[in-house]
């Protein structure tokens, strides 16, 4: 359905991807994330866990591939989406209601962490986090490796087109050596 809304959560994964194929031999793969809010007591100014959203995820063909090989429970991620919900009867014999996302995108959340991004092998992908192989020599994004290992530094051809004294692209004169 053309012209719904998406939404972004940001949430942890609480089981590894469940990678599967259709019939049709379609690649899809279903996670679930659990995003809990931070809630403050007002009265004695403690923080606690909030009530967690539970939501189920579900993505298609080369993306699910890439999702199954790169995330892994406990992980923290984003996910931006579709939101559907449906209905269904559990093994109880109850009525339950379930909120899912159809995945536009997901990704790592760099609060916590850090990831190495790895250009897809096929056409049409952008790119995957952790794992991946890249031949001898090359960068995640096929170019001579030596020429990407730090863009920002001030010697040689880095990030600054090899300027010295700390000027950078950005017309500035701060020093790239020296923390913000």
């Amino acid at each position: 359905m053309a012209g719904e809304p998406l939404i972004t959560v940001v949430g942890n994964l609480v089981a590894d991807p469940e990678p599967r194929v259709s019939q049709a031999g379609k690649s899809w793969v279903t996670f679930r994330i659990a995003s809990t809010p931070r809630v403050r007591d007002r009265q004695s100014g403690d923080w606690s866990d909030g009530e967690p959203l539970w939501l189920g995820c579900r993505a298609y063909g080369e993306y699910a591939d890439n999702i199954a090989a790169s995330l892994t429970k406990g992980m923290r991620v984003i996910v931006q989406g579709r939101l559907t919900q449906r209905s269904y009867t559990d093994n109880q014999g109850q009525q339950r209601t379930s909120l899912d996302l159809e995945v536009e995108e997901v990704g790592p959340s760099l609060r916590f962490a850090t990831a190495q991004v790895n250009r897809g092998q096929s056409r049409g992908q952008v790119g995957g986090f952790g794992g991946g192989n890249q031949p001898q020599g090359q960068s995640s994004w096929g170019q001579p490796a030596a020429a990407q290992e730090n863009p920002w530094s001030n010697s040689g051809q880095g990030g600054n087109g090899g300027r010295s004294g700390g000027q950078s692209d950005f017309g500035g004169g701060f020093d790239d050596e020296q923390p913000f």
